[in-house]
């Protein structure tokens, strides 16, 4: 069971991270109370607002893995940290511990008690892949236009970005990921990514705190 929770983990942050979009305006979603966006141009104008305030972040966050050859949902919970300039922890708890820190060139992962580290410095795909992982959390993620084509909605409570892979190796896994951006602070409440073969997973972010201050020390791997 351990080993879906870190092969979502690693697609979510890989194939999240390496994308970028191109918008347009379609069909809703199959949840009925989501209709096109009114005003995309200025959702974009809040987002980027929002970016350019944003100092910090951090959440709880549930992540529910739904698989075809299982009866039961998967799911596991955890803590996400985010730092300006460039620091970021994916830290899960509960049903077990494996903890992701990107932080000062380096990628750490804490699986079993041990800890491996990967020099970004000496890695082109891993500096992408942090780079696209800090434009997507500050907003400047929708300025790019290469993997995605972007589809803008939204009800009374959220904004939704429904992004559906145009490049050919996205299209082999993805059939699309959508975005949940609450109306209130802009913050993602929820992450879904769903797969060609009809499995999906659902990343649910609670307990929110913008801008509050987080110690260095927090992404330091022990």
């Amino acid at each position: 069971m351990k080993k879906y929770f870190k092969l979502s983990s690693v697609l979510f942050i890989v194939l999240i991270s390496l994308s970028s979009f191109t918008t347009e305006t379609n069909s809703p979603t199959n949840d009925p109370s989501f209709k096109p966006m009114a005003d995309t141009a200025a959702f974009h104008a809040k987002l980027n607002e929002m970016s350019k305030k944003l100092t910090s972040l951090e959440s709880d966050f549930v992540q529910e893995k739904n698989l075809s050859i299982l009866s039961e949902v998967i799911s596991s919970k955890g803590h996400f940290y985010f730092k300006k300039p460039g620091t970021l922890k994916w830290e899960y708890n509960n049903p077990f511990t494996y903890i992701i820190v990107i932080n000062n060139g380096k990628i750490s992962i804490k699986d079993d008690g041990k800890i491996n580290k990967i020099d970004m410095s000496a890695n082109k795909m891993f500096q992408e892949i942090n780079t696209k992982i800090l434009d997507m959390l500050q907003g400047s993620i929708l300025n790019n236009t290469t993997d995605f084509k972007f589809k803008f909605f939204e009800n009374e409570k959220f904004y939704l970005i429904d992004a559906t892979p145009i490049s050919k190796g996205m299209k082999d896994y993805f059939k699309t990921i959508n975005i949940y951006f609450d109306k209130k602070d802009l913050s993602v409440s929820k992450l879904k990514m769903m797969e060609l073969s009809g499995d999906y997973t659902d990343i649910i972010f609670s307990n929110k705190k913008q801008n509050q201050g987080i110690s260095n020390e927090v992404f330091n791997l022990k």
